[in-house]
């Protein structure tokens, strides 16, 4: 390998992407062809640095193989930036299988990073976590160093673990600090600001007060009555109720819950679960049904009484009852807390991130777009949605992905 190519090599690993163009720009080997595709990502000319890279994967020979699998790791790579979620994993594995055959360490545990990190966005923790745990950090250089804190946190973060969020950000800090890349360390001083944010609101009894993810962890591992407005379950401690699919008992509960001790009154439970304005006896009736439907689903977590004006929800045992709702709720927030990472996302990620139909969710950032929530970029297949320069709220327990039951 020539001293521009190495020169460039050294450039890129540097952060330097100016620098190793002027030593390849013009210049159209193979091994040239990988590196400006590598600079242009850098520079975030994506849709050119896949051109690049998918030339400079047919450029190296059959027998190169380590360098095609590097060319499509790098590709990998831009994609997941990119928000492409539907680039074939198999390809990923199949080319770290080969890094890891060969013996680049470095590019093979490079691999498995970026696996782990797209199985994190789209909110698959438990095959992140069993790809974590094959993974060996220790040959990576600062910037994957870095780059695999980051995703060692996010577990974390999403499972509520605050305590291990710290420490990986912490490592992701003294890397990135390392490494001497401006946007990594942008990064990671994001993602350290997440944890010390408003992740949610606690209601109860009347009053609400902003939580972080740490006063959250705190809460869920509390003997406290949980109606989590964020993934529609009931919890206590280690147990654990979904109501995801049936919406009108979730609704009922959190309504109870916020009125807790006290008693709930008819007329609101009618307008909030039935949206019922003016109540007759088949909507009287069908409350009726659905409370015990209710009270059956909550019988080892509290009581549900009638009064004369309503229902009260009174715990077993000693205990509060409260409510866990997103610091804001608005219309689509599932989309929003996607969006909010600040990437430029397709709607068919969206799609698959959020395991929803492509229709869905075009029909859900029209209507966010026609309220100014969403901006789209480019048309066609290259349109993409991005959130205007000012986040709303965090978005944390929104993101997709099960909150811990124990």
């Amino acid at each position: 390998m020539d001293s521009l190519i190495v020169a460039a090599a050294q450039a890129l690993a540097a952060g330097d992407a100016l620098g190793a163009m002027k030593r390849v720009a013009l210049r159209d080997d193979a091994p040239a062809l990988a590196l400006r595709g590598i600079a242009m990502a850098q520079l975030g000319d994506l849709d050119r640095a896949k051109a690049l890279l998918k030339s400079a994967a047919r450029a190296f020979s059959p027998r190169e193989t380590v360098a095609r699998a590097r060319c499509i790791v790098a590709q990998a790579e831009i994609a997941l930036v990119s928000r492409d979620l539907g680039w074939p994993e198999k390809a990923l594995e199949t080319a770290r299988a080969v890094l890891d055959k060969h013996g680049d360490r470095i590019n093979a545990a490079h691999a498995r990073n970026l696996q782990i990190r797209r199985l994190l966005l789209v909110g698959h923790l438990d095959e992140a976590e069993r790809l974590l745990a094959k993974l060996d950090p220790s040959p990576l250089p600062p910037a994957a160093r870095a780059s695999h804190e980051l995703a060692v946190a996010g577990i974390a973060i999403r499972r509520l673990r605050t305590e291990l969020a710290r420490a990986a950000l912490a490592r992701a800090t003294e890397a990135a600090r390392r490494a001497d890349i401006a946007a990594l360390d942008v990064e990671v001083r994001n993602a350290t600001r997440a944890l010390d944010a408003p992740a949610a609101r606690l209601i109860a009894g009347g009053t609400e007060r902003l939580l972080s993810l740490g006063e959250v962890e705190a809460l869920l591992s509390s003997g406290t009555l949980v109606v989590d407005a964020c993934r529609n379950v009931v919890r206590r401690g280690s147990e654990v109720l979904s109501l995801a699919s049936r919406p009108v008992l979730f609704v009922l509960a959190r309504v109870l819950a916020e009125a807790a001790p006290a008693d709930a009154p008819r007329t609101l439970l009618l307008s909030r679960a039935f949206r019922a304005r003016h109540a007759d006896e088949s909507h009287r009736a069908r409350l009726r049904v659905e409370i015990g439907r209710l009270r059956a689903a909550l019988e080892t977590f509290a009581d549900i009484d009638a009064t004369p004006q309503g229902f009260v929800l009174t715990l077993r045992g000693k205990g509060d009852i409260v409510v866990l709702a997103p610091p804001m709720e608005t219309e689509h927030a599932f989309l929003l807390a996607l969006l909010a990472d600040g990437e430029a996302w397709s709607s068919s990620a969206l799609a698959i991130a959020l395991a929803t139909s492509p229709r869905t969710v075009q029909r859900a950032l029209d209507a966010l777009a026609a309220a100014g929530k969403v901006q789209s970029v480019g048309n066609g297949r290259a349109r993409r949605w991005m959130m205007p320069p000012v986040v709303g709220f965090p978005t944390t327990l929104l993101l997709p992905g099960p909150l811990p039951s124990d």
